[in-house]
């Protein structure tokens, strides 16, 4: 792993994925020698080989994958991705906030099919044309996005989001050594708050389009007692409602952990009976804008809502 202000400034770096819809990925497992091939056709679509890998979103197996693939092909993986958490599409990036170029992109599926896709419009029409393609291959393909430059990484990526992550889990393990109460050591260490404590007493999930919506009900315990707490998500949490309420909306991260171990629980791994915690973590600054709302706040997920923050955020002009 390197640093991004260890990369030249004309170093050509590889975004990647998985995309689709995480549901699938319990019945067909990524396998980054697929992505090595995402990589391998963008770099003969280019005529030029990559320097380095760096993950398009630091959550789910698309904080992972990109290091195996970078192992497999013996490169050299970069301390940064384009969101500082995960989100649903390729539109959500801190790449399509600045205006950065968005094609092209490439796709490969288990089959062998591979696809390079070059749309002049912008990073919307990139979404739905390349979602368009991994839904015909099954809800799930292997992706190298727009190819980055180092200096473009080092103006514009979110820097430092794997060390964030690994910080994370290890502030859960120490607790969990310590016996000490992993969900707080989280808030603690990150800067979040709680928002509530229950049990899943409802959910409806269904995978349409290449993504995994639904929604799911919280039955509050101890303190939350007598309360409900309401969260709907595509592929990631993106609104919830206390009571009724909204609570927290994107681009403030929505986090659901198991209240015991403070294990991270997905929207394809939540289940009936679970005891979970809520917590919020403050939003990526790059998003806390009128353009980043126009890319990741309530409205871009069709919610007729303004942004409500779990924080002291202002959005600027």
């Amino acid at each position: 792993m390197i640093a991004a202000d260890e990369l030249d400034d004309a170093a050509l770096v590889a975004v990647v994925s998985f995309q689709g819809a995480p549901l699938v990925g319990s019945e067909r497992l990524p396998d980054a020698r697929i992505m090595v091939k995402a990589i391998r056709v963008m770099e003969a679509h280019l005529g030029q080989r990559f320097d380095a890998v760096m993950a398009v979103e630091i959550g789910g197996s698309n904080a992972l994958q990109p290091l195996v693939a970078a192992a497999l092909m013996d490169l050299p993986v970069v301390d940064a991705d384009g969101m500082g958490r995960a989100f649903p599409d390729v539109s959500k990036t801190s790449f399509a906030v600045r205006d950065l170029k968005p094609y092209p992109l490439s796709v490969v599926d288990c089959r062998d099919n591979s696809v390079i896709i070059t749309p002049g419009a912008d990073w919307f029409w990139m979404e739905r044309i390349s979602r368009k393609v991994v839904t015909e291959m099954g809800s799930a393909g292997a992706t190298c996005k727009a190819p980055r430059s180092g200096r473009e990484v080092k103006d514009h990526a979110i820097l430092g989001s794997i060390t964030k992550a690994l910080r994370i889990g290890q502030t859960v393990a120490d607790a969990r050594h310590l016996h000490t109460d992993p969900i707080q050591a989280v808030i603690e260490s990150e800067h979040g708050l709680l928002l509530f404590q229950g049990k899943v007493v409802d959910i409806l999930r269904r995978t349409t389009e290449g993504f995994l919506r639904g929604e799911t009900t919280l039955e509050g315990l101890g303190p939350d007692q007598g309360h409900t707490f309401k969260l709907a998500f595509q592929n990631e949490f993106s609104v919830a409602w206390h009571d009724g309420q909204v609570r927290i909306t994107v681009p403030d991260l929505i986090c659901v952990l198991d209240s015991v171990s403070g294990e991270a629980i997905g929207t394809e791994t939540l289940r009936y009976g679970q005891r979970v915690s809520v917590i919020a973590l403050p939003s990526p600054a790059v998003y806390l804008c009128a353009k980043g709302m126009e890319h990741v706040g309530p409205r871009a997920f069709g919610f007729d809502l303004e942004f409500v923050s779990a924080f002291d955020h202002q959005v600027s002009g």
